[in-house]
């Protein structure tokens, strides 16, 4: 374990992306924590208004983002102050990822089926740091042998190719297949091979003239969401809290 930790993490200078990743998870479970805590009206917290002005956490996130990211920079990838500007960066980035919904739209969605977007982003890009530190490091290591490149190089081809095939699952809007491809080799695979769905881009440019396949698509989305809507939600609410429900209009009057 010793010599794994030595030959991965520490010489390559992999520590600093280890304790960002570790800060941007917890940072971002523990917002959804109070959050969820602040939402349902229990515990001491209280959202921040002064001035009647209400202060979203990305705030503060963006500014520790920025200090975290330029102070990684000057720090390089080893000693203390390198652990230290990581950290403060991975809990900026989770403050700000955690609200990536109210970025994209420009409105404070957090509690909305559009907020769903944020705890999907988070997962995302948690999966592609963990991707990067569970790889070998092509460079910063020395005296390797030329087995040890051949080696580093089937690896690094490897992640390319799929690379690619997670490319083309997100352009067919396979978006969680495309996340769980970049963990688990070829698993991108699947859904590059498979017809896309009906909403996607790849579908909008490439089954424009084929009637058969386009058909096909819409009812294969429509009994996949049939089939894993329930569980899916349940899952993202577990994580990200429920979103609010809106009220149904009042019917009208005959």
């Amino acid at each position: 374990m010793g010599n794994w930790w030595h030959t991965n993490i520490a010489e390559p200078g992999k520590l600093p992306l280890l304790l960002a990743l570790a800060a941007f998870v917890l940072t971002f479970a523990v917002t959804r924590t109070i959050t969820r805590m602040i939402r349902a009206g229990k515990g001491p917290f209280r959202n921040i208004n002064p001035g009647g002005i209400h202060i979203h956490h990305v705030v503060p996130g963006v500014v520790l983002t920025v200090v975290g990211g330029f102070g990684a920079v000057a720090a390089g990838r080893h000693g203390v102050a390198a652990g230290l500007f990581a950290v403060i960066f991975g809990i900026g980035a989770g403050l700000v990822l955690d609200e990536f919904a109210l970025i994209l739209h420009l409105d404070d969605v957090y509690w909305t089926e559009e907020g769903r977007q944020s705890v999907e982003v988070v997962a995302l890009t948690a999966s592609l740091v963990l991707l990067v530190l569970a790889g070998f490091s092509p460079l910063g290591v020395d005296d390797v042998t030329d087995e040890e490149q051949q080696g580093r190089f089937g690896v690094i081809t490897s992640y390319a190719v799929n690379f690619c095939f997670v490319l083309i699952a997100l352009f067919k809007g396979k978006t969680r297949m495309a996340v769980l491809g970049t963990l688990v080799p070829f698993v991108a695979l699947i859904g590059a091979i498979r017809l896309a769905r009906p909403t996607s881009m790849w579908a909008k440019r490439f089954y424009r003239n084929r009637h058969r396949a386009r058909s096909k698509a819409v009812l294969r989305a429509y009994h996949h969401d049939v089939r894993w809507v329930g569980p899916r939600r349940r899952f993202q609410d577990l994580i990200g809290g429920a979103p609010d429900r809106v009220p149904l209009p009042p019917a009208r009057k005959p």
